[in-house]
């Protein structure tokens, strides 16, 4: 179920010498080939469904689409092309249809380069796919560092946020201001099973203890997660904060049932591993006061990002989550690295891509390294604020602090060879 939208008029680039004789194959090194098909195909595959659809979804597709018509709007004629163009499908969540949809993205769709891709699972089958193809892509929505470890390839780039960033601002601080004693609920699948790992760690090295640790079922289509909720007042020793590792429409659930149960009265305070504007507009600021967690990007921390929020709420409705600035820096990072490279040819583009400093609307001191593709940059401790301090409807947030790039990620892994 690929749709095609297509930004920008299909027009030939008198600057591009299209010559015949490719098959219509993948990128083709030397020769005088600048661009497979003389376009540029985009993927976005993510949940648009799901639990996950809101806080990137269709929404990530708007982001690439503003992506595209500022690459073209900043070259013009001397664009490396001005035939761009989006195809898009709804992965599910499921690893499999993920698998599938990445293959005829690559294959039949012409898709030069595949963005997005939340759920840890699904999220390291494409980069098989990646791999196998020889073709970029850029993961920005899920959260597994084995993209950047035992997963890694030479054409996965892996973008946004990672589990280390989460549990090494989350769990080290909380920790540290909050309460040693923790009971951690997860998603049982590769993405919950990291977050576990990773929070463990931190908490463990910031001084903390993990007294308790259940996986919930993924996806709950139930929505109930009380058996684990009353549990965690009656552990020995009793928790100081629970962390819970859902993410999107599960978070939700897991915090309306962790009010409901009053856990917070009992002594039991509340840690997000992961947490989406998205999911702040759903709870409301009132269910969530006072939460501190990591955020990759907030929309209101300085003027730059807030054009960008107003351009998008133009667009798609709503103010923008990390994951869609996130694919909107993605998308004309790659578009840039292209038209430095003067061709598609994906290992031409990588090579360009290695070790790059960028500084865009989303990555603050940013930096694509070389030996692991993770692109680093600033991270933020942020604290959801009491309703009495929104001022306008989307402003949810305080960002207590700056998260360095250089400690925002974990150092490259032994694991990864590219």
């Amino acid at each position: 179920m690929g749709m095609r939208r297509t930004v920008g008029v299909a027009a030939a680039s008198a600057a591009v010498v299209l010559v015949a004789g490719c098959g219509g194959g993948g990128p083709q090194s030397g020769g005088d080939q600048k661009l497979t098909g003389d376009k540029i195909v985009l993927g976005v595959l993510n949940d648009q469904s799901g639990a996950y659809s809101e806080l990137s979804g269709k929404n990530s597709v708007t982001a690439v689409e503003m992506a595209i018509a500022d690459f073209t709007a900043k070259y013009g004629d001397k664009a490396v092309t001005k035939d761009i163009t989006v195809e898009t499908a709804d992965h599910q969540n499921k690893p499999d249809v993920a698998n599938s949809k990445a293959q005829e993205m690559y294959d039949r769709k012409g898709v030069d380069l595949i963005l997005d891709v939340p759920t840890s699972s699904a999220a390291l089958k494409v980069a098989d796919v990646a791999k196998e193809k020889k073709k970029l892509y850029f993961n920005i929505g899920a959260a597994t560092t084995d993209l950047t470890g035992k997963s890694c390839n030479r054409y996965t780039f892996h973008y946004a946020y990672d589990t280390y960033m989460l549990a090494n601002g989350t769990g080290k601080t909380t920790t540290e201001q909050i309460g040693k004693n923790w009971y951690i609920l997860y998603p049982n699948y590769a993405f919950g099973q990291d977050m576990e790992k990773s929070f463990s760690t931190a908490i463990t090295a910031a001084g903390g203890k993990v007294v308790g640790r259940d996986g919930a079922p993924f996806p709950n289509t139930s929505g109930d997660f009380s058996t684990f909720l009353l549990k965690a007042p009656n552990l020995n020793p009793k928790p100081d904060v629970l962390g819970t590792m859902q993410a999107g429409a599960e978070l939700v659930n897991v915090v309306k049932q962790y009010n409901e149960f009053k856990l917070r009265e009992k002594g039991v305070g509340l840690a997000v591993g992961l947490m989406f504007l998205t999911d702040i507009h759903s709870l409301t600021p009132a269910a969530l006061a006072g939460t501190t967690y990591t955020d990759a990007w907030y929309w209101n921390f300085d003027a730059k990002n807030r054009e960008f929020a107003d351009r998008f709420q133009r667009k798609a409705g709503t103010r923008p989550t990390f994951a869609h600035a996130a694919n909107y820096s993605a998308a004309l990072q790659y578009l840039e690295a292209v038209q430095a490279a003067g061709t598609d040819d994906a290992d031409a583009v990588v090579k360009g891509l290695e070790g790059k400093t960028v500084e865009d609307v989303f990555l603050r001191n940013g930096k694509i390294r070389a030996e692991d593709h993770r692109v680093v940059h600033d991270a933020y401790l942020a604290q959801v604020k009491p309703q009495s301090e929104v001022t306008e409807p989307w402003d949810y947030v305080k960002v207590l602090k700056t998260i360095p790039a250089a400690e925002a990620f974990r150092a490259p892994s032994a694991d990864c060879k590219l």
